[in-house]
């Protein structure tokens, strides 16, 4: 059997931070964003210090998906490299809630360190595996959201399918505009 991290999900991390509607200001919005991305471990642990963590961890972030987004690959990288130092990844064997022992890629940090760790570690993997134009901000005015584009075309152009059926429905009225405006 093959050791296996399952690094997408780390990296989706990521995506939940940076699309949270949450301010994070109080601990039980931050609890409930660790809780929504299966953290619940951390959100246990998480104290008022960590919000502040959390809050610049989204916006360092966001800049990466904006750069990546922006095909600013040189620069999207720099950012992910510098994120992968100042949040350095500490492996740990670990079980718990009734599963077999699996990786962990830190333990016994502050949670919003621990958060941060597996997001950028994550991101990392992605864009050293599929590329930086993998990593997209939505094109559905004005959204705004983040997203991964796992597909296997590299098509991905929304955060979600509302976004996408409300960008198409929006083109075909502009399109049906345009023909009755020359008719």
């Amino acid at each position: 059997m093959e050791p296996h991290v399952d690094l997408a999900s780390y990296a989706e991390l990521a995506v939940l931070l940076v699309n949270s509607d949450d301010p994070l200001d109080s601990l039980e919005g931050a609890r409930r964003l660790l809780a929504a991305a299966g953290r619940g471990r951390l959100a246990e642990r998480l104290t008022r210090a960590d919000l502040r963590a959390l809050r610049e961890l989204r916006q360092e972030l966001a800049a990466v998906f904006a750069t990546a987004a922006r095909a600013h690959e040189r620069e999207a990288v720099e950012r992910l490299n510098l994120l992968l130092a100042a949040h350095p990844v500490r492996p740990q064997i670990s079980a718990h809630d009734g599963q077999p022992w699996h990786l962990h890629l830190t333990e016994g940090d502050r949670p919003a360190a621990e958060y941060a760790a597996a997001a950028v570690m994550g991101l990392a993997a992605l864009v050293t595996e599929l590329g930086v134009d993998r990593l997209g901000e939505c094109r559905a005015t004005p959204c705004g959201r983040v997203y991964l584009d796992t597909s296997s075309n590299r098509s991905r152009r929304y955060c979600s399918e509302r976004c996408a059926s409300r960008a198409n429905v929006a083109a075909y009225r502009a399109r049906r505009r345009e023909v009755g405006g020359r008719a």
